[in-house]
Parts: C-alpha cells; structure tokens; sequence
C-alpha cells in the first residue's frame, strides 16, 4: 500500500516524501483513514509501530478543512520527552502546511506558554499537571476543540494522571472526535475508554509480545553486586549503543556517574533534571556523543532512538507488559538487539511472567571469573575500558 492511496492533503503528501517515508506501517493502514473519516478509535500499539504518525497525519489532513480556529486539537501525553517526540513530528509532517503546534508541560517557563496561547495554536501537546495549571489560570480555550487523543494512555495510567484527565474532561466540548493508544489494554484503560470515546472503532496490531529481533539473557546476581557486575559485562560484551533502566531517578543518577568514572560516555534520563539537561543527554544519545543512556521508565518515555544494540534492565520492572515496552527500544527497523537482565532473588515471580511473554524459558548465565562471593563493591575505581575486541558473550558461562 502507498500513502497516496489515502487521498491526504497535497501538503501532507509533499512532507512525507521529504521525510523518506515509503510505505505505511500496519497501524497506519488500519488508523489513518478511520481517523480522517472522523471516527473515535482506540489503538493497541507497541513502541515502534508508527502509531504516532498514525494519527498525527489524519489530524492535520482534518485540520486543514476546517475553519481557523484556537486550540482545535488536544494531545495528552504523559510526560515531556513524549510531549516533545510528538511536537517534532508534528512540524516535520506539518511543515508545509502552516498549522502551528505547542508543548506545554511542567519543568518550563510559563510565561512563554501563555504568550503561545494568547497569540493562538492549532494543536496543544500538553502534559496533564501543566494543562490543569494553565485552565485554572484561565489560559485555555476549548471552545473549537474539535479532537482529543491520549496517548500511552496505560502510563497515564501507571503515573497516576486520570484523575486530571478527567478534570480535563469536564473542560472539552462533547462533541469531538476522541482517539485514545496504549500499549496495552488493562480494565481500567477499557473503562476509562468508556468515558472518553464514542462507538470507537478497534485497531490492534500484534500482541504484546517481545520482537523475534531481540536476545535475552538473565544474569543472576545480589542487589550490592549489580554495578560491579554490569561493568563486568559491559567489558566483555561488544557494545554500539546501550539504554539501561534502572527502577528510581536516583539510582539512575548514581549508576550514570559510575559508569563516567570507569570511563564511558554515559547520561541519565531523570525526573531531577531540568528540562534543558534532559534534552542535552536525550540528544547525546542519539547523536553518539554518549554510549551509555541511563533512565527510569518515566523518563523513557518518548525515547525513539534507532540503534541502540542493547536494553540492559538493571532493576528488572514489575511486569512482563513493562518489560515488553522497554526492551522495544532495541531491535527495531529490522536490527537485532539484546536484552540483558540483572536479577534477583525478589525478582522471581516476574521472572515467570516474562518468560510466558517471550514463549521460552530465558537462558541465565554467570562469569566463571566473576566473584559472586564478595560484598558490596568499595570505593575503588574500575580502570578506563580499553576499545573492545573480543566476540560478545566471551567470557561467559552457562547456567541453569
């Protein structure tokens, strides 16, 4: 199938040309012209999957035939990088069109915000919390809203936003055009998809499943050992780029300043950063200038960097779902990757779980030269990494 088959504005078509897209992704198949039909649709999407551009080109297309009006589209997303993602996409299909978009979300000035919005916007991309100051402000109006669309709804979720999203609710006309994608599909996403979508039509694709593009490899070991021994792997393992999440912004920071110290160019992603800070190590990552990218799950979100080799998960999350999302961020665009665990006894459980998920029991491997025996690592400094040479997986030893 070809873009051109779903009659988009000339516009529209120009930019994705210019962008170098070539063929629509499944869920753009399934989406596009639902939405530019102006139906309600709940997506059940990965990472990856193009659902972003699945909407954000339909939006515009319906956008572009209507009248000029403020703050005619609402995009709720949970946190800022996300926020940020969409916005770029938006000026990159939106480029020759001349609609206009704005983020708003906490941890920016204000005051910038509000001048944006008293000179009018097309499409607001907006974080709950900051959307929530800005109405009890009286910044916002929504009186030619004419789409709402949720995006990640299940981190909204997870983040604790549906009460704001509720609140919001209550601000927006009724009669709207509503789109709601998660990545996964939860009872209360199904009832909040009750209150927010209209006889909505269902787009699933695939199930939320690991990629048949990524390894995975769980490596037993005791919380005081986890540095000592990701550094251990990180030495012996060929590495192109490396996303690490770890379960807390703090021991995201402390584990990206070990890594610094033993000689990578590492970077973390976390919710003490300001903006600016977040965006400098977001972009180090993708241009190469850090090869190490340590996040919280928060933080992540809106991470969409190609190649990355390897998702290391150094505190391994609560569930199989979570687990899933993150290690979508390797093994995309027909590359392989590999998904290495660190993991513990208290990790047992959901152990289980994500091995149901990958349809195999996940290899656990140990280094014979590695001394599990010993306690929490001391205040020495590992020595600089020389370039590495050796196969990766050298070094390692099998073990059930």
């Amino acid at each position: 199938m070809d873009f051109k088959e779903f009659q988009l504005d000339s516009r529209i078509e120009a930019a994705i040309r210019t962008a170098g897209f070539t063929a629509p992704t499944p869920v753009q198949v399934q989406t596009i012209g639902r939405v530019m039909q102006g139906q309600d649709l709940i997506g059940l999407a990965q990472t990856g999957t193009g659902k972003t551009a699945a909407y954000v080109l339909p939006l515009l297309h319906r956008l572009l035939q209507s009248k000029n009006r403020k703050n005619r589209a609402l995009i709720l997303a949970p946190t800022r990088e996300l926020a940020e993602q969409i916005h770029q996409d938006i000026q990159t299909l939106g480029r020759r069109t001349g609609l206009k978009s704005l983020t708003l979300y906490g941890g920016a000035a204000i005051g910038p915000q509000i001048q944006a919005l008293k000179k009018g916007v097309d499409i607001v991309v907006a974080c709950p919390g900051r959307l929530i100051d800005h109405i009890n402000r009286g910044n916002m109006d929504f009186s030619g809203l004419e789409t709402l669309v949720l995006d990640e709804a299940d981190q909204m979720l997870d983040m604790g936003f549906i009460p704001d999203i509720r609140r919001i609710l209550k601000k927006i006309p009724r009669g709207r055009q509503s789109l709601m994608f998660s990545a996964t599909m939860r009872k209360e996403i199904r009832l909040l998809a009750d209150e927010v979508l209209h006889k909505p039509a269902f787009v699933q694709v695939g199930e939320p499943a690991a990629a048949d593009t990524v390894s995975h490899t769980h490596f037993p070991v005791s919380q005081n050992q986890k540095t000592s021994l990701l550094l251990k792997i990180l030495k012996d393992t060929r590495i192109a780029s490396v996303l690490i999440f770890t379960r807390t912004k703090h021991r995201a920071k402390r584990l990206s300043e070990a890594l610094e110290r033993a000689g990578y160019g590492a970077a973390s992603l976390q919710g003490n950063l300001s903006q600016n800070r977040r965006q400098a190590a977001l972009n180090g990552f993708k241009s190469g200038k850090y090869q190490i990218l340590v996040a919280t799950d928060i933080a992540s979100r809106g991470i969409d960097v190609s190649g990355v080799s390897h998702v290391v998960n150094y505190d391994v999350p609560a569930t199989a779902e979570a687990y899933i999302h993150r290690i979508g961020r390797t093994g995309r665009a027909e590359h392989t990757g590999s998904a290495f665990n660190l993991v513990t006894n208290e990790d047992r459980q959901v152990l289980k779980s994500i091995d149901r998920v990958v349809g195999s029991l996940i290899e656990r491997r140990t280094f014979a030269d590695f001394d599990y025996a010993v306690s929490a690592p001391g205040a020495k400094t590992p020595s600089k990494p020389q370039k590495q040479t050796r196969r990766p997986g050298s070094g390692f030893h099998k073990s059930r």
